[in-house]
């Protein structure tokens, strides 16, 4: 069971929402940790059967929850969410990019289709969303003050930090966000007071992206090297977007917050810890013994001391 937020009930209050992918896994518990936190807050999803049971649970917690279908890869969906978003709560603070698509793949086995979908699913879609919502989100828009603009929160990875084993489709698509996080941080925190962040999840528990990506068949032994020897909860992440959607990240921008238990740092343990002691012990003898250890004061001293 996850904690207790540490955030205040109404850190969000009186905000507008729109959580694309909002309809499973990290994107619903993003979702439901905004409204939980005062937002109202829309999702936006392909199916519609899985967006009615999401809305249905945000509601029967007493939330205000909308569902609207759509791809973030049509255009005109994309306008046409958020025009409803704003229609249905008179504004929009707070967009989150976590529509995202995902398998496992060769590149030899994975066609230039499969690699487009995907790009076109995360790059282009957050793309098309943050493009579509500026209007509702810069300063002085709709139920905006002249200098307080909104936020957008993209999600991540870290795959593309060193590289990933058949996710060269997703990597790809990936560095694409976290590049379109900064350019938007620069210019449209500039121009509009509009500011943009980004989110890497490590493995997380419970979502379609672990169910895909690391089946329970496949998951024996991986947990030795990982530092936190944990996977993460959809509310570690959800934590993270309510530090960024709220004014405790309000000099925050353009930045992506790894929220992964150091994972993407881990290497294997190469040599136990007792065998390094050891054979630092064996080294420091002979290193002594042939005074290439001794500290460059006396060695100047020495010197002084030579004959010329």
């Amino acid at each position: 069971m996850a904690m207790e937020s540490p955030f205040r009930a109404d850190v969000l209050r009186g905000k507008a929402a729109l959580v694309t992918g909002g309809g499973s896994g990290i994107g619903f518990e993003i979702a439901a940790q905004l409204a939980h936190h005062g937002a109202h807050v829309a999702i936006m999803g392909r199916r519609r059967e899985v967006l009615d049971k999401a809305v249905a649970a945000l509601r029967s917690h007493g939330l205000r929850a909308v569902g609207f279908e759509g791809d973030v890869r049509k255009q005109e969906d994309a306008a046409r969410v958020v025009a409803a978003t704003v229609q249905h709560f008179g504004k929009l603070d707070i967009l989150v990019n976590g529509a995202a698509g995902n398998f496992l793949a060769s590149p030899e086995d994975l066609t230039p289709k499969g690699f487009r979908t995907v790009v076109d699913i995360d790059t282009v879609g957050t793309y098309t969303m943050c493009y579509e919502a500026l209007k509702y989100l810069k300063k002085g828009g709709p139920g905006k003050g002249p200098s307080t603009g909104g936020v957008i929160i993209n999600i991540s990875a870290t795959l593309h930090y060193t590289a990933a084993w058949y996710q060269i489709h997703v990597s790809a698509a990936k560095a694409g966000v976290d590049s379109i996080t900064r350019s938007l941080a620069l210019e449209w925190g500039t121009d509009y007071d509009i500011r943009v962040n980004g989110i890497a999840p490590g493995p997380i528990e419970g979502t379609p992206g672990m169910r895909k990506l690391a089946p329970e068949e496949m998951a024996k032994g991986s947990r030795e090297i990982m530092p936190l020897f944990k996977l993460g909860e959809k509310w570690d992440i959800a934590m993270a977007a309510l530090y960024l959607a709220s004014d405790a990240g309000k000099y925050v921008n353009g930045t992506t917050m790894v929220v992964d238990g150091g994972l993407w740092l881990s290497r294997p343990r190469h040599i136990p810890k007792e065998e390094v002691k050891e054979l630092s012990k064996v080294v420091e003898k002979k290193v002594r013994a042939s005074g290439v250890g001794v500290p460059s004061s006396k060695l100047l001293n020495r010197r002084k001391e030579a004959p010329t």
